[in-house]
């Protein structure tokens, strides 16, 4: 099992300086994995849980991609419906190669109806957007010159090139916990990406959904990669209050354990609680990351440039 960092890119401390950090830190400490959020529209609601600045995802990664050597860098998710999916998918073949195959398409839905309003996409219909889209993504992905014939996005003999460097195409990793998002990811994805998860859930509820629907579809069962909170503490969390992620480091290491044991490739941990003052102070995340890296999973510490 691969373990993740989830880059804060937003916020009072977000800046070219603390993004650097972050990506120093992730490989030194022997992370696997880089990933960051997207949000194009600073509107009132992504505001007061997201607040500017917010550095956007292609930009950043394509940054990311060069000042970077080892870990995979991705999105953990794009909102896939406020982009042409032309965009998408030649800013994530470009990113592929720029980073040597390195690159993971994490795509979501979305939830911020002013974000929609102020960009001009309908909100009710996001998740048939993006399901076109993602369809639209991989034909562009997959063929040297690619058409699409779809509701939301049509296209006629683009070329393609330059392609991404992983074959058939990069990772595509899909969020969200409902029927719809499971659906989503057994039909266009190779891996769920659910957000937050309590471990009981995943595995009592959420996992043998995957399975139904796979087998429905008559599609292999994706990949288990999800994000859960980390956030460590001196004295144990009741088990009943607390999600994947939280309490001291013995309930962290179980909780490790377990998702190696259900079968997870990856786990992206999130230092991020929801507490916008808390991040004015990264030093915290970091030395949380640190711990983990030391004392729960062991990780053979890098050298960086």
């Amino acid at each position: 099992m691969k373990i993740g960092v989830n880059l804060i890119n937003f916020g009072p401390s977000a800046s070219p300086d603390s993004l650097r950090r972050w990506a120093g830190l992730t490989e030194s400490l022997g992370y696997h994995l880089l990933m960051t959020s997207d949000h194009v529209a600073t509107t009132r609601d992504v505001q007061e849980r997201y607040p500017a600045p917010f550095y956007e995802p292609l930009s950043t990664l394509g940054w990311l991609a060069g000042i970077t050597e080892r870990v995979l860098i991705g999105t953990t998710v794009i909102i896939v419906p406020y982009r042409s999916p032309l965009e998408t998918a030649r800013a994530f073949a470009n990113i592929d190669q720029l980073s040597g195959g390195r690159c993971i398409l994490g795509v979501g839905v979305g939830w911020a109806r002013e974000e929609f309003d102020a960009l001009g996409v309908p909100f009710n219909r996001r998740g048939a957007i993006t399901n076109e889209y993602l369809a639209a993504i991989k034909e562009f992905w997959t063929k040297e010159t690619a058409s699409f014939d779809g509701e939301f996005v049509q296209f006629q003999d683009v070329s393609t090139a330059p392609q991404p460097v992983q074959k058939p195409h990069p990772p595509i990793w899909v969020g969200g916990p409902s029927d719809a998002a499971m659906r989503r990811t057994v039909r266009y994805g190779d891996a769920w990406h659910p957000i937050r998860i309590r471990l009981d859930w995943f595995r009592d509820t959420g996992i043998p959904r995957l399975k139904e629907i796979a087998e429905a579809e008559e599609k292999p069962m994706p990949a288990l990669c999800p994000r859960i909170r980390l956030r460590l503490t001196e004295t144990p969390m009741p088990e009943d209050e607390r999600v994947a992620g939280e309490g001291t480091v013995e309930q962290v290491r179980g909780d490790m354990a377990a998702l190696e044991a259900l079968g997870c490739d990856y786990v992206l941990l999130d230092t991020y609680y929801d507490d916008i003052e808390a991040t004015r102070n990264l030093e915290t995340a970091w030395r949380m990351l640190a711990v983990m890296a030391e004392q729960v999973l062991v990780l053979e510490r890098q050298t960086v440039r």
